[in-house]
């Protein structure tokens, strides 16, 4: 069993063992109604537990928007029912150069401390036989941001998917954002950000990756 400090050193340093979002075996056995629920009642007790009076019209309604918006809204990226479906076309116009999608808005949560992730990201493919609708791409990362999460893992889950869909390797995201659990507590800086990046296929030769940081800096 792990003591508090092996924990909390082990969660700072972003060690997992899977790419994959941790979740246990019956994680959707429940409906989002009867999670909802749940959560609602839990949070009233942290609530209480920090002194707050339940009774004022202000905080009465807090721990069922507090549950519905992290079930609805905030995490809806953990259920793979909301995974968006990205239809790909054939690539009918022979088009084989760098196609990027720039500046997608990531608005996501920190797994430690469950607070906002706020940033964007950069991706970009080099088409083979598949194409895919922009708009899907935006789908996809606002999919895989809706969840708790840490920016290592976030990077590589949008990677493999597009990898996959577009049967290509030839696939590399970047994810620039701002964690609050930095910049409101801890540390407390206010100005740092952080950069993640990850590509595979033609986009680990130096002058293709270039190529590409060179448009989204531009």
């Amino acid at each position: 069993m792990k003591d508090k400090e092996q924990i909390m050193t082990i969660g700072d340093n972003h060690f997992s063992t899977s790419i994959k979002t941790p979740l246990r075996a019956d994680a959707f056995e429940k409906s989002d109604d009867e999670k909802i629920k749940s959560i609602q009642h839990h949070f009233k007790m942290i609530m209480h537990e920090m002194g707050l009076d339940l009774t004022d019209d202000s905080l009465s309604g807090t721990p069922y928007r507090v549950a519905k918006m992290y079930v609805k809204e905030l995490f809806f990226g953990l259920n793979p029912v909301n995974n968006p479906k990205l239809s790909t076309f054939e690539n009918i116009y022979g088009y084989k150069k760098m196609l990027v999608e720039q500046n997608i808005t990531i608005d996501s949560a920190c797994e430690h401390h469950f607070l906002p992730i706020i940033g964007h990201a950069n991706v970009a493919y080099i088409p083979k036989e598949k194409v895919i609708g922009l708009s899907k791409i935006n789908r996809l990362v606002n999919y895989y941001a809706r969840r708790p999460q840490v920016q290592e893992r976030l990077v590589l889950q949008i990677l493999n998917d597009l990898q996959h869909t577009l049967d290509t390797k030839d696939v590399i995201v970047s994810v620039t954002a701002k964690h609050l659990c930095v910049s409101s507590r801890g540390i407390k800086d206010q100005s740092s950000f952080t950069t993640t990046l990850e590509y595979g296929g033609c986009f680990s030769e130096t002058a293709t990756r270039n190529e590409f940081l060179k448009i989204i800096t531009q």
